[in-house]
């Protein structure tokens, strides 16, 4: 519009008027602009004022693409979650617009779930404004644009893990649960999309590591990527499973969240390296002598190690001495392909069948206690079993789990207490 104004002519004290053309609406929307000409400030304020956020996003994605399929996206990865985002009425999806005209709010058919926190909006030229909700669900154009997205997200991600870490642990820490349930939930199909995006905390430094990281610092003879479980570092710092894993200098990576070690179910190998976790019954680190040493031992000892078993009865399914163990008297392991932590996970959802992991009690026979227990066999059996039970509610306890009978547990240690009075 014009609009009349006046300046001081020059040379002189005397003012004049003119007419100067102000745009006071350019009608070019933000995302078709080019990007030189859109500040930073700008992108903020758009997506605060857009999508009723407080805080600046981390990352802006504003991309062009013509060819194939023609579009304009302006996506943003938020700081931090929704209220809502983590709860059953979380509706995914980015704003579609078809030439500039809004035509739907939320399509969800433009992001996978595994990038379901990215807000923003697609501008295409190919859609037509009076498509339909069913057509749209099969149109070829919007499958070509979902997989360009797609890969322009994880590219970012990766440049901001790469360039801007401390960003990119912000990041993390609202949505890399989100980004470990993408991979579960599609069976490992997204496997090559997000491992590099993952992140556990490590016993190296304690601080988040990527798996690339870990291999990376791997020596020379370390055949596995080694995990434990626990609910927080502190309790996993204490396992006694971990002791050789230590002793020989390899890391471990620390899984504390539930989807965790689901993840590694799905994606078991990473570069070559398989997961391997340090409650699983075969480290991989013992030398053939010392496998064979054990195993001599546990024909020596067979009698005692069913004793034992018969004592604990169904809830373990096999007693043998331990070659893991330095310090520990004793640790629980599982056979096969159910570890106790997801037998913790999996007992917690609903349902009446519950799966239970194949406990395994690992004695260690370095431990001034083993010698005992070679003693109470087989002259006094009764007391053997409240070692027994002891050494099992120990075991229990370490992996942050209650014994089955807390008050049996209590009058197993009250009844060896006033033996050693006696």
């Amino acid at each position: 519009m014009e609009k009349i104004k006046s300046r001081k002519k020059e040379d002189s004290d005397e003012y004049e008027s003119y007419t100067e053309v102000e745009t006071l609406n350019s009608m070019v929307p933000l995302w078709k602009k080019n990007k030189s000409e859109v500040s930073h400030e700008d992108y903020c304020r758009f997506y605060k004022e857009k999508f009723f956020d407080y805080n600046d996003p981390l990352r802006v994605i504003h991309s062009s693409t013509e060819g194939a399929s023609t579009y304009n996206a302006l996506l943003f990865i938020p700081e931090k979650p929704s209220f809502d985002y983590y709860s059953r009425d979380f509706e995914k999806g980015l704003q579609l617009y078809a030439n500039g005209v809004l035509i739907m709010d939320k399509c969800a058919d433009l992001l996978p779930d595994c990038f379901s926190f990215v807000r923003g909006l697609v501008d295409s030229q190919d859609l037509s404004l009076n498509i339909s909700r069913e057509m749209l669900q099969h149109d070829r154009q919007l499958k070509l644009i979902e997989s360009r997205l797609e890969k322009k997200i994880k590219s970012e991600l990766l440049s901001m893990l790469k360039n801007e870490r401390e960003k990119y642990e912000t990041f993390w820490k609202g949505f890399g649960r989100q980004l470990k349930y993408g991979l579960y939930s599609s069976f490992g199909a997204n496997s090559e999309l997000l491992s590099d995006l993952l992140l556990f905390y490590s016993s190296y430094e304690k601080k988040l590591s990527t798996l690339e990281e870990y291999i990376g610092r791997m020596p020379e003879g370390q055949n596995y990527i080694y995990y434990a479980c626990g609910d927080s570092l502190e309790r996993i710092d204490q396992l006694p499973q971990a002791e050789l894993v230590k002793d020989k200098g390899y890391e471990i990576l620390y899984f504390t969240e539930d989807v965790d070690e689901f993840v590694t179910k799905v994606m078991p190998v990473y570069k070559e390296k398989e997961f391997r976790s340090i409650s699983s019954d075969d480290l991989g680190l013992e030398s053939e002598e010392e496998k064979e040493e054990t195993k001599k031992q546990q024909e020596e000892n067979k009698d005692l190690f069913s004793a034992i078993k018969e004592a604990l009865g169904d809830r373990i399914t096999e007693v043998r001495l331990s070659g893991r163990l330095k310090n520990a008297a004793c640790c629980l392991t599982a056979k096969g392909p159910i570890s106790l932590e997801m037998e913790r996970v999996l007992g917690t959802m609903p349902g009446e069948q519950k799966v239970k992991a194949e406990r395994v009690l690992e004695l260690n026979p370095d431990h001034e206690i083993f010698p005992i227990l070679q003693k109470l066999y087989p002259d006094d059996k009764e007391t053997l079993a409240d070692y027994a039970e002891l050494l099992y509610g120990q075991a229990l306890i370490r992996e942050g789990m209650l014994p089955e009978d807390p008050a049996a547990f209590a009058a197993v240690l009250c009844r060896l207490m006033e033996r050693k009075e006696k």
